[in-house]
């Protein structure tokens, strides 16, 4: 399976996109923004769109979910928790300062240990709340998907509503530094790198030195 990452949208979000090889199907992991070369990267390799998975409700990564949903027909998919957190009118108010737009109200809720199947690719839901209330990572070994909750070289900030440090600490000890070493990690940000591994961000991220998990 190929990894498509395209830096997206004012916040320069890591998008994915995914396609299944045999029949042409493709997903997009967190549509920030810049939906014509979302677009235009599928019409490129002749895929069609039909899912849209989001890691959080955060408006940096939903911004394009309206026009792709719009344009292609794409299934909004997103974990219950954050499907109501976000659906809240003080939490709508809050995020609207950021100048982006919302997501439409998702198609497909998800929980922690659902498969998310689209012709071949087969991924799975892991709930890592912290950084949101319904914060997701998406595992297709060897490749794992982390949204906010994981960096290179960092975690998650916890400092918006809805986020708690100690939440996203045990999120990321008991999901993620449990799986194989050699995991590649696609975190939602590149801020410090596109990509990592498991064994790197166990061994070299300072917010996992301390036993602060």
């Amino acid at each position: 399976m190929q990894v498509t990452q395209l830096i997206v949208g004012s916040m320069e979000v890591c998008c994915y996109l995914l396609a299944c090889p045999e029949s042409g199907r493709a997903l997009a992991i967190d549509p920030g923004g810049d939906e014509e070369r979302i677009l235009e990267h599928c019409r490129r390799n002749d895929w069609r769109l039909q899912m849209l998975l989001c890691t959080h409700g955060h408006p940096d990564h939903v911004a394009a979910n309206a026009a792709l949903k719009a344009a292609t027909g794409a299934e909004i998919i997103m974990h219950g928790d954050d499907a109501a957190f976000f659906a809240k009118a003080e939490t709508v108010r809050y995020f609207s300062m950021l100048g982006l737009p919302a997501s439409p109200p998702p198609d497909r809720l998800v929980a922690d240990g659902d498969i998310v199947e689209l012709g071949s690719l087969k991924l799975r839901v892991l709930h890592t709340p912290g950084h949101t209330p319904g914060g997701i990572c998406l595992y297709l070994a060897p490749n794992l998907f982390t949204g906010d909750t994981l960096f290179v070289g960092g975690v998650g900030r916890t400092d918006f509503p809805g986020g708690d440090i100690a939440t996203l600490s045990k999120s990321i000890c008991q999901r993620l530094l449990v799986l194989p070493l050699e995991t590649v990690v696609w975190p939602g940000h590149g801020y410090g790198g596109s990509r990592s591994t498991i064994a790197e961000e166990a061994a070299e991220n300072p917010f996992l030195q301390e036993k602060w998990y």
